[in-house]
């Protein structure tokens, strides 16, 4: 089942939020990950592993990289799963 980029955005601050104790509701697709809401690379590569369990997706190492903001890790999985 394919989730809405909603969805996936809704669940992105989920694994945000466990991740760093950042409130669900500040991670806007418009924040950038490292910028805004000062999320360090290990943390980053949490989320990253979460993400992928919880979506169902694989997000190359490479890939993480280019993930600069949530609305860009929004979009990936977004297509991921369309894969």
């Amino acid at each position: 089942m394919a989730f809405s980029k909603d969805e996936i955005l809704a669940g992105l601050a989920e694994l945000v939020n466990e991740e760093t104790g950042i409130a669900a509701d500040t991670v806007t697709a418009d924040k950038s990950f490292t910028d805004d809401l000062d999320i360090d690379s290990i943390s980053m590569m949490t989320i990253v592993v979460n993400a992928e369990e919880k979506f169902d997706v694989k997000i190359p190492d490479a890939e993480v990289e280019n993930l600069k903001t949530v609305q860009d890790a929004v979009d990936f999985i977004d297509g991921a799963q369309e894969a």
